[in-house]
């Protein structure tokens, strides 16, 4: 019976344990686990939660900013761990959510496209034991013959495997099966035309491996849009690779989220009248704050459009923790500004605020411009 007992308490704390190895505790809500526990639940939720789409002149499939790692640094100095997080675009998200360990996490973008592509990755870390598998799922690679002995390798060995490792026809459409089989399990109702662009989805990775690059529609590809490679071995501020590919112990905890319908994507205008506030009437509901909200360049796009006084209301109205932040994107050389936190070597700039900070401002007149935004109660990373 002791050893029973004993057996029993090593199990549950090894479910409990962070999959970094740090010796912190994953702490995990029971009444929001049970929210998603099925997949039709999590389906009801995406659904729920969602927007009609919109159009976007990228298809942003990869991220171009190269820079996106340089504010961990700090969100480390600051504790901004647990609670909810909330960011848009691609698996750029992946790296802040494993940095930030939230018990949740949705990732919103007015793309219904960018629904569909996590949906894939969803797949893909359900299909995949550890980082290697999901690599070559994703790009449609046979699988080394000693899987387990790749899980601590550095990633500079798992991509240098991807590139030296041809596909074919035969293994691309088993790849591309598996994934749309998987996806079709998650039981979002999907189209047809849906179903074909996760397919269209895929087969970019698969065909252009690492290679790939961030495109841009009605405008000719900028020299200095980095590949998926560089994205995937970009480094924080202190020069350790960050990103979410880079730790097996980062793998598995967002392995861990996705199998338990954590990372919930949704459709959605961060200015809308529905997407964000549903998220923030979700969390408030169960008493969950947000550590983190990332929004890449879009308050750019919302300032253009004369909509960032109802975004700046969207952000102010979520439950959000001490210490939360948002995370922006700002590509200066655009308006002729070099930022004071630009980094030499670096198109893009990172900038983190603190979300009590945007909440002062957007109550104390709010900003007459996006300039004003990103020069105003920035964060030092340096």
């Amino acid at each position: 019976m002791i050893r029973i007992r004993l057996f029993f308490w090593l199990l549950l704390f090894a479910a409990c344990v962070d999959p970094r190895g740090t010796g912190s505790l994953a702490t995990h809500s029971p009444e929001i686990a049970a929210t998603v526990a099925t997949d039709s639940a999590f389906a009801e939720l995406v659904r729920q939660l969602s927007e009609r789409g919109g159009y976007f002149d990228t298809d942003n499939l990869i991220s171009n900013e190269t820079s996106y790692l340089h504010v961990l640094g700090k969100m480390r100095e600051l504790g901004v761990s647990g609670g909810a997080y909330i960011g848009v675009g691609p698996d750029q998200n992946f790296s802040y959510i494993a940095e930030v360990r939230p018990e949740i996490a949705f990732l919103i973008d007015i793309r219904r496209d960018n629904l569909l592509q996590h949906l894939m990755f969803k797949s893909l870390f359900t299909l995949s034991r550890n980082r290697m598998e999901y690599l070559c799922n994703l790009f449609a690679r046979p699988l080394p013959d000693d899987l387990s002995g790749w899980t601590r390798r550095e990633l500079e060995m798992l991509l240098g495997y991807i590139d030296s490792t041809p596909t074919d026809a035969v293994e691309e459409e088993l790849a591309l099966a598996r994934v749309a089989s998987q996806v079709a399990d998650f039981g979002v109702r999907l189209t047809e035309a849906d179903v074909a662009t996760i397919r269209g989805i895929h087969t970019t990775f698969i065909r252009e491996g690492l290679g790939l690059r961030f495109r841009s529609f009605g405008r000719r590809p900028r020299p200095y849009y980095p590949t998926y490679r560089q994205l995937l071995l970009e480094t924080d501020l202190t020069g350790r690779h960050a990103s979410y590919l880079a730790s097996e112990g980062d793998y598995r905890f967002l392995k861990s989220l996705q199998e338990r319908n954590l990372i919930v994507p949704v459709v959605g205008d961060l200015a809308g009248d529905h997407a964000l506030a549903a998220i923030g009437g979700f969390l408030k509901e169960r008493g969950l704050r947000v550590s983190a909200v990332y929004t890449s360049n879009v308050e750019f796009y919302l300032a253009r459009a004369g909509t960032l006084d109802r975004y700046a209301e969207n952000v102010v109205g979520l439950p959000h923790e001490a210490n939360g932040v948002i995370i922006r994107s700002y590509f200066g050389r655009n308006f002729g500004f070099a930022h004071p936190q630009a980094v030499p070597g670096y198109y893009s700039v990172q900038l983190l605020q603190t979300l009590s900070d945007f909440g002062n401002d957007a109550a104390d007149g709010g900003y007459r411009s996006y300039f004003d935004l990103v020069t105003r109660n920035s964060l030092d990373l340096q």
